[in-house]
């Protein structure tokens, strides 16, 4: 049995989920409207009141009930960088299933950062979609309990770093894929195999050289921490690092070069040296760009479904919504699957 509580505490505020509009214009010395400008995005609230009155929302838990919650007939769609095919097919994924649902997609870059900028999220709540996916990107946690408070879901796909256990994500098995790729090399008999990496600060560039990694000690073949190279996704990643590899005297054989535009750019660097595909070196991507099968010669690489990790990105998004953000967070893993091609063959003999 519990003592009573001291006469001096009895005055203690409701449980902080149950807390309505009015107690927090209330508590913030503000009048109800004013909160709701807040909640809609609206731009004639000074900032200070606009700060305080987020704050007194994210310590209350608020979250707008759907029924109040007027949504736009869009998806927002945020990319870290939108530059490349690799965003392409994303965007076709998520296309497929707004066209069906009939919404339109916003797209939004966020210049490289890994979590976009704070007037990104008041547009968000300004727009208010039926939900938001952000792709190799993130929420802070201003920006989450932003979104929450407006009852707008959204989900990660492909996430640059652990989303958290609360946050529904899309993913691929990308250890597996960089186990495949090499375990396809080693099984062509080569022993001296490179990796250039995608961005180290990225968990599936982690993820791809960890079953890298894997796949040699699994063969019995030594990890040679010269053999591995950090790119940043990017073509001039694979032409630089690749010149690197290439240049050493005892150079690799063959290499996994962590995405089909860092293998384009090993291409390139081969070709600059006088070096033949497959015939002086072996080449595996990652991602199974269009671009893979146009090459010369064809790329063997590992195929991520990009576009039906896209659409289920997107029919995640828009079940969260019609569950009134009760369901539990998801995390999904969709397969990878080695397409081999003409890039690979057996090293050259001595």
């Amino acid at each position: 049995m519990t003592s009573p509580q001291p006469a001096g505490t009895r005055t203690q505020r409701r449980p902080a989920q149950t807390a309505t509009l009015a107690e927090i214009a209330r508590e913030a010395g503000v009048s109800a409207p004013t909160v709701s400008k807040v909640l809609n995005g609206r731009a004639d609230v000074a900032p200070a009141t606009r700060s305080r009155v987020e704050e007194l929302l994210r310590t209350h838990g608020y979250r707008r009930r759907r029924a109040e919650a007027t949504r736009s007939p869009l998806i927002d769609l945020v990319f870290h960088e939108l530059e490349s095919a690799w965003a392409m097919e994303v965007i076709r994924g998520v296309e497929n299933v707004a066209r069906d649902a009939g919404l339109s997609v916003v797209l939004s870059e966020s210049a490289g950062r890994l979590t976009p900028g704070r007037s990104w999220a008041d547009q968000v709540a300004a727009r208010r979609p039926h939900g938001v996916i952000l792709v190799l990107s993130g929420l802070d946690e201003s920006q989450r309990a932003l979104l929450t408070s407006r009852s707008i879901p959204f989900v990660v796909m492909d996430p640059a770093g652990d989303p958290g256990a609360d946050v529904p994500s899309i993913g691929a098995t990308n250890w597996q894929g960089g186990l495949a790729a090499t375990r396809h090399l080693v099984d062509l008999g080569h022993t001296r195999i490179g990796a250039i990496s995608g961005p180290t600060r990225m968990m599936c560039s982690r993820a791809r050289v960890d079953g890298y990694r894997a796949a040699l000690e699994t063969a019995g073949l030594p990890v040679d921490p010269r053999l591995i190279v950090n790119g940043d996704f990017h073509h001039e990643a694979g032409y630089r690092q690749g010149l690197e590899l290439l240049r050493r005297p005892d150079r690799p054989t063959a290499v996994f070069a962590g995405n089909d535009l860092q293998a384009l750019g090993l291409y390139e660097a081969a070709r600059e040296l006088g070096l033949r595909i497959p015939q002086d070196l072996s080449v595996v991507g990652f991602d199974d760009l269009p671009v893979a099968r146009w090459v010369g010669p064809p790329l063997t690489t590992v195929r991520q479904p990009l576009m039906e990790m896209a659409e289920a990105a997107a029919r995640l998004v828009l079940d969260l919504g019609r569950d009134d953000g009760s369901a539990a967070a998801t995390r999904v893993e969709l397969a990878t699957s080695l397409e081999v091609r003409s890039s690979t063959a057996a090293p050259p003999t001595a």
